[in-house]
């Protein structure tokens, strides 16, 4: 999933507003110091400054006083230093992007983390209800399933994120995923632990080829990544009917078939954790974009729902390999 979706929801989203040199919203009627055409504080146009006589002027005399030892009137005075008070504080340090509430990585990761807790947390309920009682297993599965994906392409489409919603996504995956681990690790013992810990050496490794440089996100990468993603998508479609109606060819259906007495399964598996995988980076590629350019901090939750989809996926197809490779052993 994920990067179209991030892509689509950063479009346009960094703040337009004029700021100054440290980043703060400029106030009306600031004007930077040090500006050789600027008036002197609180002073009409044409007037000598205090302490200076004018060019061919002589000083009015005072009580006994020189004209420049004059004190300016109180209300030139209070401007003065009220000017002097705003220069001081729009030369104080830069602001961060909290400060100004722009999206930054720690946000992303923060929200990342809430969602796919509320995923890990449904998983285990899900699997605790199904391990009292199978009977279960499948209403949690096809329910799990079925809201996820409404969930998740509600969430997609909308421009602005809702974290209900999203919660809400989190909690039919969760579902889902318990009530399929269940069933996988009952299989298989052992698969579950397999498969999420090589979900997390993957995302690990997309981590470090995509902050190193070795992969970068290019127009040809998104080419081939939207490519890869619709004919992935068709395969889908086309094997969930063979499932349906053509039980005999394996649980799996059209992966279940086997060419030179080995699945296909495996070969399409390793292509879904490759295209998986790229679409991985271009989340990264995507939220890095985003915290460049200065979204607002509210689409950290569009990034953590964009990361926590792609996770799914790609442990859903590693669990299937597994499965393949270790189910009739």
């Amino acid at each position: 999933m994920a990067n179209p979706v991030l892509s689509r929801a950063f479009e346009g989203k960094a703040p337009t507003a004029a700021t100054t040199p440290a980043g703060y919203p400029v106030h009306p009627g600031y004007q930077p110091q040090g500006r050789p055409d600027q008036q002197g504080y609180g002073q009409a146009q044409g007037q000598a400054q205090w302490g200076q006589q004018g060019y061919g002027q002589q000083a009015p005399q005072g009580y006994g006083q020189q004209g420049y030892q004059q004190m300016p009137p109180a209300g030139y005075r209070a401007g003065y230093d009220s000017t002097q008070a705003l220069e001081h504080a729009y030369n104080q340090p830069s602001a961060s992007a909290p400060e100004m509430g722009r999206m930054t990585v720690d946000d992303v990761v923060v929200k990342t983390g809430m969602t796919l807790g509320v995923v890990v947390i449904a998983s285990v309920v899900s699997w605790f209800f199904v391990g009292t009682n199978p009977a279960l297993a499948m209403p949690l599965w096809i329910g799990g399933l079925i809201g996820g994906l409404v969930l998740g392409i509600i969430n997609a489409v909308r421009k602005e994120p809702s974290v209900p919603l999203i919660m809400a996504y989190a909690l039919f995956e969760g579902a889902f995923i318990g009530a399929i681990s269940w069933w996988a690790n009952a299989i298989v013992p052992g698969v579950v632990a397999q498969a999420v810990f090589a979900t997390f050496i993957v995302a690990a490794v997309c981590l470090f080829l995509y902050r190193s440089g070795i992969v970068k996100v290019t127009e040809k990468f998104r080419s081939v990544l939207k490519l890869a993603l619709i004919s992935y998508l068709i395969f889908c479609v086309i094997n969930l009917g063979v499932m349906l109606f053509m039980p005999q060819t394996g649980l799996f259906g059209i992966r279940s078939m086997e060419f030179g007495g080995i699945a296909l399964g495996l070969g399409i598996g390793l292509v879904a954790v490759i295209i998986a995988s790229m679409s991985l980076i271009a989340d990264f590629d995507a939220i890095s974009k985003g915290v460049a350019h200065g979204v607002p901090a509210r689409f950290a939750w569009t990034a953590a729902f964009g990361i926590t989809v792609t996770l799914i996926w790609l442990y859903i197809e590693i669990l299937r390999i597994l499965l393949i490779l270790f189910a009739d052993r």
